[in-house]
């Protein structure tokens, strides 16, 4: 008999983007039993399709809420398109002001309208620039996106200088790096993400940011950010 947790809900939503000039796609995962009548923790992912696909999110995430070490939430996962993608989420890249604006502007006031979200409880993470840019977004929007999902975070130094000497005791971070992502292929070429991660945490750290860091064996694969997606669950949403 197929285990209940297997089955998923998952809605999609498109609109368009003034800030991008191009439609957009967001996949909604909704929790067993889910409530109309009930505000939901939300977690909103980047790369979202292969969060749902690649990190089987949506599965383990039914899980956990079925053995009620988390509590119900909603995550929003938004595609990108893979050419753009480095354009969108790179400090460096030209359009990253106009996909930070897209995410606080646009979708964020397009789910709230339909979905009955906890504006209180927003995460937003990803995985190597998808950590990088949910980072960009914290640092521009405190108010808002203030609890940061990174594994294997991209970080680049304009991320540093970004970060440094500033008061952070405001963000709530997961972060995670796998031991074997010290030669790591970016758009800027080979550079080694255990360091990044480790200077990241030590400046995080100085300004007063809650940080629960990991570091584990894997490498920059879907295989790595996989395995510790329960743990990040339970940071964030854990009774």
């Amino acid at each position: 008999m197929e285990q209940k947790y297997l089955k998923r809900t998952i809605k999609k939503e498109n609109l368009y983007s003034t800030h991008l000039e191009t439609e957009k796609k967001a996949l909604v995962y909704l929790p067993p039993d889910f409530d109309t009548n009930q505000k939901y923790p939300a977690l909103f992912l980047h790369d979202g399709d292969d969060y749902f696909s690649l990190g089987r999110i949506a599965t383990q995430a039914n899980k956990l809420i079925d053995e009620q070490k988390i509590e119900p939430l909603l995550m929003i996962a938004i595609p990108v398109e893979k050419k753009l993608r480095t354009r969108e989420y790179s400090p460096i890249g030209d359009r990253q002001q106009a996909h930070i604006a897209f995410m606080t502007e646009e979708l964020l006031p397009y789910i709230q309208d339909r979905y009955p979200i906890n504006k209180e409880q927003l995460v937003v993470g990803g995985s190597s620039l998808g950590g990088t840019v949910s980072l960009h977004m914290a640092l521009e929007h405190s108010s808002i996106w203030n609890k940061i999902l990174s594994q294997s975070g991209a970080f680049l130094s304009q991320t540093f200088s970004a970060l440094s000497d500033k008061k952070l005791n405001w963000l709530s971070i997961y972060q995670s790096i796998g031991l074997e992502e010290t030669n790591v292929s970016t758009h800027i070429g080979e550079v080694d993400l255990v360091q990044r991660n480790r200077k990241a945490r030590a400046i995080l750290q100085a300004g007063d940011a809650n940080v629960h860091y990991l570091e584990q064996e894997g490498d920059h694969t879907w295989g790595t950010w996989q395995k510790e997606l329960p743990t990040a669950l339970q940071f964030f949403f854990g009774k």
